[in-house]
Order: C-alpha cells, then structure tokens, then sequence
C-alpha cells in the first residue's frame, strides 16, 4: 500500500472520529456483554439454588432460561453492532474514502 495514502487516511479527521466512534461502541458492546456472560458464570459459581428451582412441574430450571437469554442477548447485540455498523460505520467509511482518494 502506498505510505502517502496511508498517511492520509490516518490524517484525515473523518477518520479519527470513526476509529474513536467504532473503538467507544465496540466497548461499550464487549462491557454488556462480559456483564451478561459472567454474571450468568458467577449465578452458576456461587447461587446454585436459585438456577437450580423448579419452572412448573416439569424438568426445566430457571437456568436454561437464562442462560438461553445470555445466548439470545449475543445474537441481539451482534445484529445491533451490525444495523449500526452498516448505517453510520459504512457511511463514513465511503467519506474518508472519496475525501482520500481526490
């Protein structure tokens, strides 16, 4: 890759905003979800009882549904990183592309 290019992009403000913008949302996302996992991790580590009682008069646990609610939580977040990733990311992408390339 030519070095002048790179120097430009990585110059360019539009940039700088969206590598700041992306690497503060990516953050925030990875905190959410570390919060969601290892809370669910530290409910199994020290709170067995209470995912361990009774939904109703069958087999299934209050833990099955919360640990499905940690893996539906994943895919909602992922497809919140995506929308937004297509809508703002994409976009500004396409403008520190043409603003670069003049």
């Amino acid at each position: 890759m030519d070095t002048e290019l790179v120097t430009r992009i990585a110059n360019n403000p539009n940039y700088q905003a969206l590598k700041a913008q992306r690497t503060r949302f990516g953050w925030w996302l990875t905190l959410a979800m570390m919060i969601a996992y290892y809370g669910f991790i530290l409910l199994v580590a020290f709170n067995k009882s209470f995912l361990s009682q009774k939904l109703g008069a069958g087999v299934m646990t209050v833990g099955i549904p919360i640990g499905f609610g940690v893996i539906v939580f994943t895919i909602l977040i992922t497809a919140y990183y995506v929308n937004r990733a297509n809508r703002e990311f994409d976009a500004l992408s396409d403008t520190i592309a043409k603003e670069v390339l003049k």
